[in-house]
């Protein structure tokens, strides 16, 4: 009888120990990130209103320009603040993990059965809902100041912007985990502007030089620009622009996880 007790108890303290679905991944955690992050009203004007001012400074001046194939150049411009908004949106949410980091929060998270990809996989998606919100913002402001798209240029061009940002949802949890809390804001502001400016979102590639353009291949917004833009000017996306966002995207992913695991290992 006590052998059988014994059993049943070592059995159920291995099923308990079991991971769980998905590495616990679950939605009741995503949307208490959501509402988290929709209730933090600095965040969502930082990533929400100051690209569409920008919007309002550089793109409005350009009504009347048209490019090559007869779409307008503020099209062009709001496109590309749409990725820059899409940036900013998600890397801030992922580097937010810093904060997570220096309250002991992260370190209690693997106390659980929750596994690194779900936590990592959480903050993606939360960052993407962010992002997808900031190309909406972005699109809304032009198509009130006069942009006229055809349905599927504002529908591809959108989802360009938004399924390219992917790679910087990645980018700020691997910056939230290299940087302390109270610095990660500081890098990343100058960091996106930097990464936006050599990627061609600021000024078209073709402007700057050679050797600049070739730089800008290499950066992480080079992939997302050409994506997102590629529906509105009837370029096609290139094999080297795809091969651009999937590398940045693997490697900012892995670098995350790898530094997760790395910053609670003494747990």
């Amino acid at each position: 009888m006590t052998t059988t007790l014994n059993a049943t108890t070592s059995d159920r303290v291995a099923l308990d120990r079991r991971p769980p679905a998905l590495g616990g991944f679950s939605p009741a955690v995503l949307g208490i990130e959501l509402r988290r992050v929709l209730r933090n009203r600095r965040t969502l004007a930082f990533t929400l209103i100051m690209p569409a001012v920008f919007f309002l400074i550089f793109g409005l001046p350009q009504r009347g320009q048209q490019l090559p194939n007869g779409y307008a150049v503020t099209a062009y411009i709001m496109v590309s603040l749409a990725v820059y908004a899409a940036m900013v949106a998600t890397t801030s949410i992922g580097a937010a993990v810093a904060t997570e980091r220096a309250l002991g929060w992260s370190r209690q998270l693997r106390l659980t059965p929750l596994r690194p990809t779900a936590y990592v996989a959480t903050k993606v998606v939360t960052a993407m809902v962010l992002g997808l919100i900031a190309v909406c913002v972005e699109f809304a402001v032009g198509a009130a100041t006069g942009v006229r798209l055809s349905a599927d240029v504002w529908l591809l061009t959108g989802l360009g912007a938004w399924l390219g940002s992917l790679v910087f949802a990645a980018f700020g949890l691997f910056v939230g985990y290299v940087f302390p809390a109270e610095n990660v804001m500081q890098f990343i502001g100058p960091i996106l502007a930097l990464l936006a400016m050599f990627g061609g979102l600021f000024v078209p590639l073709e402007v700057l030089p050679d050797v600049l353009q070739d730089v800008a291949r290499f950066t992480p917004v080079y992939g997302v620009g050409e994506l997102a833009r590629a529906p509105l000017t009837g370029d096609g996306v290139s094999l080297a622009a795809l091969a651009n966002l999937v590398v940045w995207t693997a490697l900012f992913a892995l670098g995350a996880t790898r530094l997760f695991r790395r910053d609670t290992a003494r747990v």
